[in-house]
């Protein structure tokens, strides 16, 4: 059974920075790659960003795009997003999932991932 594990979410003020882990287990993990969504009261679950296991490529929101920061550890199976310059608009549950393909692409729909760790909640405060 795979799971993932979020943490690091919390409160902080509008311009502060927070980086969120996702550790990543269970007998069947082999995923390609990881990626990060948010969802806040209301709205649809918003692709963030993407890396690979393998060659680390990177893929980014527009809203997110120089202020957000995806990475991964292979070693630990564990996956981080660093956020930095935050704004008030970025308060959301923040999720990890895995990618369920088996070849490496720019996947942004929710869809395109079939595992998911429970959510950490970010609150960035005026």
């Amino acid at each position: 059974q795979v799971q993932l594990v979020e943490s690091g979410g919390g409160l902080v003020q509008a311009g502060g920075s927070l980086r969120l882990s996702c550790a990543a287990s269970g007998g069947s993990f082999s995923s390609v790659a990881m990626g990060w969504f948010r969802q806040a009261p209301g709205k649809e679950r918003e692709f963030i960003a993407r890396i690979t296991w393998s060659t680390g490529m990177t893929y980014y929101a527009v809203s997110v795009k120089g202020r957000f920061t995806v990475s991964r550890d292979n070693a630990k199976n564990t996956v981080y997003l660093q956020m930095n310059s935050l704004k008030p608009e970025d308060t959301a549950v923040y999720y990890c999932a895995a990618d369920r393909h088996t070849y490496d692409g720019n996947f942004r729909a929710w869809g395109d991932y079939n595992y998911w760790g429970q959510g950490t909640q970010v609150t960035v405060s005026s």
